[in-house]
């Protein structure tokens, strides 16, 4: 029997055409585009139905409330297909990617966002092969939120984007692609995640006040004490290396005190794109340490903020969201026995 997709356009470059104010997602291309696409119409390729969102967004404008929007309707719709594809702008689909894995629990079907770096309308693009192969790995046994791109299928909640106009915009810097598709799709088995329990769970997100603070040379940390507020449920700090912060006097301590104890939980990820934050490995990062922060190890700053999410709206105490920050919930983390 002919498998079946369903295809959820929510906007994004691979739906943009020309308009009096520049590249714009407009409803009905997608679709139009679709007729055109001959190789839709092999013999092993899915059937599928399309579901356009109103109004099309620019991915930029994507955040809490659409990704919880994406979820439920692939829960309202998940005993109908065999898989799903999200059509999304790449500015922000690491984000989509990593959200819809902690909301989607116990997802036994593949999930595949995609997109392009090209409109689909334009002669020369990128959108048609992403869009049929991700169609193809939609019906293959792949139980996760994946993110596809220029014939490398990678785990959602471990990508980020690299570049604004590659092709390849996309990268998993610590963990090989679930499956690569140059000449033939070959699917890695031995990473793929199984569900722990049989039947979808949809947990949703909350609004949550959750902040991201870039270290750089000569920051002045004085500046960000008004956003430590009882309000700041959650924040993420890209730190130096393996969690180093630059000496500030006692500045950052005094701060990271003050959030601590407000409650607002705090995780150390790493600027660089490949490897692990662990404090307490340098003298540089004890006073994080001794304010409370936790070690983001090798989370990616798109899974740690979507993780925040997902924690705080499951649980309102401090100490228990920490607790999770540091645990293996969808493959989004390494743990320090897990890396070579």
């Amino acid at each position: 029997m002919k498998k079946k997709v369903c295809i959820i356009n929510t906007g994004g470059t691979i739906s943009m055409t020309k308009t009096e104010n520049g590249y714009a997602p407009v409803r009905g291309f997608i679709e139009q585009a679709l007729c055109q696409i001959c190789a839709l119409n092999e013999d092993e390729m899915p059937s599928f139905d399309l579901i356009e969102y109103d109004p099309l967004l620019d991915s930029s404008s994507i955040a809490v409330k659409e990704w919880v929007k994406i979820a439920a309707d692939i829960e309202k719709r998940y005993e109908d297909y065999d898989g799903f594809v999200i059509l999304h702008g790449t500015d922000t689909m690491a984000y989509t990617a990593s959200a819809l894995s902690f909301m989607l629990d116990g997802l036994d079907k593949p999930v595949i966002l995609t997109g392009s770096q090209i409109p689909i309308v334009e002669l020369r693009n990128d959108a048609r092969d992403n869009l049929v192969t991700a169609l193809l790995l939609a019906t293959e046994d792949i139980p996760e939120v994946c993110l596809f791109f220029r014939n490398k299928l990678f785990r959602g909640n471990r990508t980020t984007k690299i570049s604004s106009d590659d092709f390849i915009a996309f990268d998993s810097p610590n963990l090989p692609p679930l499956a690569d598709a140059e000449t033939r799709i070959m699917i890695n088995r031995s990473l793929l995640r199984r569900p722990k329990m049989r039947g979808l769970r949809f947990q949703p997100f909350g609004e949550q006040k959750i902040a991201v603070l870039k270290m750089f040379p000569g920051i002045q940390f004085d500046l960000f004490e008004n956003i430590l507020t009882p309000d700041l449920k959650g924040i993420v700090i890209e730190a130096f290396g393996a969690g180093n912060i630059p000496d500030s006097h006692g500045a950052l301590l005094g701060l990271m005190e003050k959030a601590a104890a407000n409650g607002t939980v705090i995780v150390v990820c790493t600027q660089c794109v490949r490897g692990s934050a662990i404090l307490g490995e340098y003298e540089s990062s004890s006073d994080l340490v001794e304010a409370g922060a936790v070690s983001g190890y090798d989370l990616t700053v798109e899974a740690a903020v979507t993780k925040l999410y997902h924690l705080l709206s499951i649980s309102c105490e401090p100490e228990t969201v920490r607790q999770g920050m540091t645990l293996d919930l969808r493959g989004e983390i390494s743990l320090p026995e897990e890396v070579d």
